[in-house]
């Protein structure tokens, strides 16, 4: 699909899911996360082609105007839709597939510093719910979907449903505490 198709597809898409949509023409002007994929698939173009500085630049202007932070390495599919798009971060080596569906404050992040695959992968048709991180290179199957305020750090696969918390409480002993560390006491009370 060329960029115009692609755009035609998205508009469509929202229009067809989105009950407050009223028309192609609101959606085209007027939802974020359809300027955000503008400027994402124009980054993009000249990342593929190193102009990585070039495309940086799109990418921060798109940012700026939409607040939702879209690497120019990125690989997105057709028809995502990012409801709500404040604070959603995709990253460099992210890949997300066909007809996906994010909420506000979503994470795609890397663990890593390397130049390897280090943020995850999503399936087609997978829904990310508002202030969730998906995080590393883990792939996320078709149809899956993810609570709200989840933390994701491990493969899901197809037709699942993950939601929760992957963090440990562990407490720290007195001789592994670091004066340039702060250490919070009694945090339950």
């Amino acid at each position: 699909m060329n960029w115009f198709q692609l755009l035609k597809y998205n508009i469509n898409r929202v229009v067809e899911v989105d009950p407050a949509a009223h028309s192609k023409l609101e959606v085209l002007l007027l939802y974020p996360h359809i300027h955000a994929l503008i400027h994402y698939r124009i980054a993009h173009f000249f990342y593929c082609r190193q102009f990585y500085f070039l495309a940086r630049l799109i990418s921060q202007l798109g940012r700026f105007w939409t607040n939702i932070e879209i690497h120019p390495g990125a690989t997105i599919g057709k028809g995502l839709i990012i409801d709500h798009g404040t604070g959603c971060v995709i990253g460099e080596t992210a890949v997300i597939g066909d007809d996906c569906l994010l909420y506000h404050g979503v994470t795609l992040g890397g663990n890593g510093k390397g130049h390897c695959k280090r943020h995850p992968t999503l399936l087609n048709h997978v829904m990310v719910g508002c202030n969730a991180s998906v995080l590393g290179n883990i792939t996320i199957g078709n149809y899956v979907q993810i609570g709200a305020g989840s933390v994701v750090t491990k493969d899901i696969p197809d037709h699942r449903v993950a939601y929760g918390l992957a963090a440990t409480i562990k407490e720290v002993k007195d001789e592994e505490k670091s004066q340039d560390t702060p250490v919070v006491d009694n945090v339950n009370e």
